[in-house]
C-alpha cells in the first residue's frame, strides 16, 4: 500500500526532523535577534543619557531636562521616594515612574512597558549620587522600529518555513526514490519470476538485477539475489525435467508389467495362491500406473506441453456420459447421484481432458461421502460463463486445510482407498486441466456438511450467440 510505504514514512520523518530544526533554529533566531535589538536600545538609551547624567552631576540646579522635546527620547528624573523633580516636555503629563523598571537598585536596570506616547517602550533607570542624595534618571525611546523589525523578521520565518519543508519534501522524495528504486526492482523482478514460474511461455526468460553500486548495502543485495534467482531457476529446471523423465521413463516398464501379470492372470491352470498373488500385484500395478500417468500429465501441464485438442462439444452430453460412469461407483456405496443436464451447453475444448476433470470430482464426491447420501451436479450458463457445480454430503473440509486442497500430494482425509486411487494428485490435475482452459475452480466446505465444488469455464462463442 501506498500508504504505508518506506518512501512515505522516510519523507515524514525527513520533513519531521528537519521541520522541527528549522522551527527551533527560527525561534533560537528569534530570541538571539529580539536579545540584541534589546541590547542596542539600551545601549543607545545609556548613551543619549551619558551627557545629560554629567550635567545633573556638574549642574545641581539645573533644569534642562523639563526643556528637553526631543524626538523619539524622553527622560525623567527622579528621587528615591518616586517623587518626579523633573520631566521631559514631550512626555506632557504622562510619567513613568521607577516601578516601570523595578525597584530602586544601584545597577542600572532597563525594561519594556506598555503605554506613554508610543504603544511600547524601553525604559532604562541609571542611579547616580548627587551630594548625599541617590537619584534615578529615566530614560525611554519607542520600540516601533524594533517590534517592525521582530514582526518582518516573523513573517519572513513563516514564509520560509514552509518553503523549506516544502523543498525538503521534494528532495527527500528524490532521494530517497532514488535510493529505495533497488528495492522496487527487485519487487518487479520478483514478479516478474512469479510470471516466469507460472506461465510456460516466460520460462526461457531469466530477468537478473542491475548492480549499479556493488559496494553499498542495496548493490550486494541485489547481487545476492540475483545469485538466488540462478540457483532457484536451476533447481526447478533440474525438478521439471526430473519429473518429465521420470514419469515418462517409468510408464513402458509399469505398461509391460501391467501386460504380462494381466497375460498370467487369463491362464486357466494358474495355482490359486498365484492368482491371488497376481491379482494383488495387477492392482498395485494400476495404481503406480494412475500415479506415473498424474505426475506426466502435471509435468505437461508445467511445461505448457499440456496438448489439449479442441472441438465442439456440448458439456451436458460429456458430464451425462461422466456422471453415467461415476454411477457404478456410487451404487456400490449406495450413494445416488442427482443431475440436473436438461441446459444443452454448446463449448469449444477437449473432450477427454474434460471426462478426467469431471470424473476426478465425482471420483473424489463419492469416495468421501457416507453411504445412502446423495450427490447434486449442475450446469448453467451466464454471460459467456458455463459453471459446473459438484455438492456432496460428505466428511467436509476443515478450514484450515481449504488454502492447501489442490497442492500435489496433499489430502485431508487419510482414506486408504483414496491414496490408492488418487495419489494425492487428483485435485492438482483437475486445477491444472481447468487452468489450461482458462477457467477457475473453487471449493466451498463445511465439515459434517459436505463440499461443493465449483469449475468456471469461459465460453466466448455462446456468448456472442
Amino acid at each position: 500500500m501506498i500508504t504505508n510505504s518506506i518512501r512515505l514514512r522516510m519523507m515524514v520523518l525527513f520533513c519531521g526532523v528537519v521541520g522541527v530544526l528549522l522551527a527551533g533554529s527560527h525561534l533560537g533566531y528569534y530570541a538571539l535577534l529580539r536579545r540584541e535589538i534589546r541590547s542596542q536600545l539600551d545601549r543607545q538609551l545609556q548613551g543619549a543619557a551619558a551627557p545629560v547624567l554629567r550635567d545633573l552631576v556638574s549642574e545641581p540646579n539645573s533644569q534642562d531636562i523639563n526643556e528637553f522635546n526631543l524626538v523619539d527620547e524622553y527622560f525623567e528624573l527622579i528621587d528615591a521616594s518616586g517623587h518626579v523633580l523633573q520631566r521631559s516636555r514631550n512626555l506632557q503629563n504622562w510619567a513613568i515612574g521607577l516601578e516601570a523598571v523595578r525597584r530602586p537598585s544601584s545597577e542600572t536596570a532597563c525594561s519594556t512597558i506598555a503605554g506613554g506616547p508610543d504603544s511600547m517602550m524601553r525604559v532604562c533607570s541609571i542611579p547616580f549620587r548627587r551630594g548625599a542624595e541617590t537619584l534615578f534618571l529615566i530614560a525611554a525611546m519607542p520600540t516601533q522600529e524594533a517590534e517592525r523589525a521582530l514582526g518582518n523578521f516573523t513573517r519572513v520565518t513563516l514564509v520560509l518555513l514552509p518553503l523549506g519543508l516544502l523543498l525538503t519534501a521534494v528532495i527527500s522524495a528524490w532521494y530517497v526514490g532514488r535510493s529505495l528504486r533497488p528495492i522496487g526492482d527487485l519487487t518487479a523482478l520478483a514478479a516478474r519470476m512469479t510470471k516466469r514460474v507460472s506461465d510456460p511461455q516466460r520460462r526461457d526468460e531469466l530477468l537478473l538485477l542491475p548492480v549499479k553500486n556493488p559496494n553499498d548495502e542495496l548493490g550486494r543485495l541485489a547481487a545476492t539475489f540475483n545469485e538466488l534467482l540462478v540457483h532457484v531457476d536451476s533447481a526447478l529446471g533440474q525438478l521439471r525435467q526430473f519429473v518429465t523423465d521420470a514419469s515418462h521413463e517409468l510408464r513402458t516398464p509399469l505398461s509391460v508389467l501391467q501386460g504380462e501379470t494381466e497375460l498370467l492372470l487369463s491362464e486357466r491352470e494358474l495355482p490359486a495362491k498365484y492368482g491371488k498373488t497376481l491379482s494383488v500385484i495387477l492392482d498395485e500395478l494400476k495404481k503406480l500406473s494412475r500415479i506415473v500417468e498424474s505426475l506426466f500429465t502435471l509435468a505437461m501441464a508445467d511445461a505448457g506441453q499440456l496438448r489439449l485438442a479442441a472441438e465442439a462439444l456440448y458439456l451436458n452430453e460429456v458430464l451425462e456420459e461422466t456422471c453415467a460412469l461415476a454411477d457404478q461407483l456410487a451404487r456400490s456405496k449406495h450413494i445416488t447421484i442427482e443431475r440436473k443436464l436438461t441446459e444443452e451447453v454448446p463449448y469449444f475444448g477437449d473432450e477427454g481432458s474434460l471426462r478426467e476433470l469431471f470424473l476426478i470430482l465425482l471420483d473424489n464426491a463419492v469416495k468421501y461421502s457416507a453411504s445412502g447420501t446423495r450427490i447434486r451436479v449442475d450446469i448453467h450458463e451466464n454471460n459467456g460463463m458455463v459453471r459446473i457445480q459438484f455438492r456432496d454430503q460428505g466428511v467436509g473440509i476443515p478450514p484450515e486445510h481449504m488454502p492447501r486442497i489442490f497442492e500435489r500430494f496433499y489430502r485431508v482425509v487419510q482414506n486408504t482407498d483414496g491414496e490408492a486411487r488418487s495419489g494425492g494428485l487428483g485435485l492438482a490435475i483437475a486445477q491444472a486441466i481447468v487452468s489450461s482452459q482458462s477457467g477457475s475452480i473453487e471449493c466451498e466446505s463445511m465439515p459434517g456438511v459436505g463440499s461443493t465444488f465449483t469449475v468456471s469455464l469461459p465460453n466466448p462463442s455462446s456468448a456472442r450467440s
